[in-house]
């Protein structure tokens, strides 16, 4: 076992001294795989920083969350709108009566529109909710309150705002009690939203102002229709109850033969998070592809390189073959070399795959997620790209024959 032992430190010896020996080829050859191993460690740590974003962002849409939206779904799955809405606040009653599974619904309106403080405007996004808004988003206010029902009943001219709406027309931070105008139509801000932050898709969902959507349906749209209506079921268990239980109540209520397509979609916090995923997953399979490709030009780089090794060491080969070295030395010696080459650019690809990550989330905003297993997959697979791609030529040395090595000049 010793001599084993002594034999093997001897063969990793004679095979680091190679690799110190040509410092600017070893360092080329390492160069395709860290220029590899960087590119998975930065393609997986952005592809899971947008997935982990893009869920954060579906939570943040409140629990056990449903839109139900007018619009024709098509067989090839197109979402029309037909004109003017056909959802009603009646729909959004009977909702609230006679589905079981749902805990709280708010019909909603959305619109645009520019809001005067003082000397101060600002253009921002305009929604009409019910009081049942912030259990279903689950958005507190951070100052102040919510409007009450009687003032969506009475179609109070009161609003809360997000924290940008507040920040931009209020730097003084003493937004509550204030009055802002929406289209000439002045509001009193009852309180201010909890920050919330952007999304994936580059909207700040504190840029808004919520008003009882009465209020905005008559004095800023101009409308009898509403545009959308909230939903939250009883428990997460419950959405998919809930969603059949709104669809055959809305059919029913529309009188829509059974032939015919519903006049409204419904979307779940499920559905958004699954469709998310979809495409976080084709996105990380895409970028992992690319990074695939790197790893196997930097492998076939070691192999090639390995391969004039052999033949400019074909002499130094005859002569260890001579003097009694077996050839399973020689090729234990020319693997080692390879393996040692990728590995060690591995650990250079690690490391220059994080301050990729970090630059990118610094310079482009880009959330990244550097995760201990695409460290671990991605140091493996170059350790197995040294060892596949070495081992031809670490065999084509093996077995040279040491008469005609000796005569190769």
């Amino acid at each position: 076992m010793r001599i084993v032992a002594v034999r093997l430190a001897s063969i990793a010896r004679v095979g680091l001294k190679a690799i110190v020996r040509n410092p600017m080829r070893s360092s080329l050859t390492m160069l395709g795989i860290i220029i590899g191993v960087a590119c998975v460690i930065t393609m997986v740590a952005v592809g899971s920083g947008a997935s982990q974003s893009v869920q954060e962002a579906i939570g943040a849409l409140g629990t056990n969350f449903i839109m139900v939206i007018p619009g024709v779904v098509t067989q090839s799955g197109a979402h029309i709108h037909g004109g003017e809405s056909t959802l009603t606040e009646d729909d959004v009653e009977a909702i609230r009566r006679e589905c079981p599974s749902v805990a709280y619904v708010s019909a909603g309106v959305r619109t645009g529109g520019q809001v005067v403080a003082g000397g101060l405007n600002w253009g921002t996004t305009i929604y009409g909710a019910d009081v049942d808004w912030p259990l279903i988003r689950a958005w507190n206010t951070s100052q102040g309150e919510f409007f009450t029902a009687a003032e969506v009943r009475s179609g109070a001219k009161v609003c809360v705002i997000g924290a940008a709406v507040a920040e931009a027309l209020f730097p003084d931070g003493k937004a509550v009690g204030q009055v802002v105008r929406v289209n000439n139509v002045p509001f009193h801000v009852l309180g201010v939203l909890e920050r919330k932050g952007g999304t994936t898709m580059g909207t700040d969902q504190d840029d808004q102002l919520v008003a009882p959507y009465t209020t905005v349906m008559k004095r800023v749209m101009g409308t009898t229709r509403i545009g959308i209506i909230y939903v939250a079921a009883v428990s997460p268990d419950a959405v998919a109850r809930a969603q059949e239980e709104i669809e055959a109540l809305l059919r029913q209520r529309h009188r829509i033969a059974e032939d015919q397509p519903s006049d409204f979609m419904m979307r779940s916090q499920e559905e958004i998070a699954s469709r998310a995923a979809q495409s976080s997953r084709t996105m990380s399979l895409l970028l992992g592809s690319v990074a695939a490709i790197s790893l196997l030009v930097g492998g076939i780089g070691i192999m090639n390189i390995m391969l004039v090794s052999v033949t400019e060491r074909t002499r130094e080969i005859g002569v260890r073959l001579a003097v009694g070295a077996k050839a399973r030395h020689i090729l234990l010696q020319f693997l080692l070399e390879a393996v040692i080459l990728s590995v060690v650019g591995g650990a250079l690809g690690v490391a220059l795959g994080f301050g990729a990550s970090r630059v990118i989330s610094k310079i482009a905003g880009w959330p990244t997620i550097v995760g201990l297993g695409s460290v671990g997959l991605a140091f493996g697979f170059a350790a197995l790209v040294g060892v596949f791609f070495g081992f031809y030529p670490a065999r084509r040395a093996s077995r040279l024959d040491p008469i005609e090595a000796l005569r190769y000049e």
